[in-house]
Parts: C-alpha cells; structure tokens; sequence
C-alpha cells in the first residue's frame, strides 16, 4: 500500500539544481554565527576573526598567552573553502 502511494523516480524533481530560487519557493541562508564571527579580507582569498578567551578573568592567564589571544586569527585554505559556501551560499556574484 505504502509504495503504491511513492512516484516514480523519474518524475521527482530536485528544486535545488533544476530550478532558479524564484520557483523553488525559498532562499538559502547565510550562517548567523558565522557572520557574527568572521570578516573578510580582500579579494575574498582569506577570512579574519578575534580569539576568544581575552574578555575576563584574565589576571590568571601568563601575559604571553595574552598577548597571543589578542592578536587576528587567519583561515586556512580549507576554513575559507568552508566559510565561502557558508557565508555566501549563492556565490560571491
């Protein structure tokens, strides 16, 4: 009975490769946390973001690591791989 009810695979549609966002009804998102998190540097080849771990309680922690905490944190090339399709899901056009 339940397979009565399926269509042939055939006639299924994929939205996301076969149509444009306008028929397919909705839109991808961007990642929220990503944005809040990463900003890019030019050209799109690479991201930057802040460490964490430099707000508080820092009077515990050797002035070397906060040093280290308060410097830029780079992607790598298989972040910004990532962080593209995350970020911009529809391309950097």
């Amino acid at each position: 009975m339940f397979l009565a009810s399926l269509r042939p695979l055939a006639t299924w549609a994929r939205a996301f490769s076969t149509t444009s966002v306008l028929e397919a009804g909705y839109k991808l998102k961007s990642h929220s946390g990503a944005k809040k998190r990463w900003r890019s540097s030019p050209g799109l080849q690479s991201f930057k973001r802040g460490r964490a771990g430099r707000a508080h309680l820092n009077t515990s922690k050797a002035p070397a690591r906060l040093n280290r905490l308060g410097n830029t944190a780079y992607s790598t090339p298989a972040q910004t791989h990532k962080l593209r399709k995350v970020l911009l899901p529809y391309g950097s056009g």
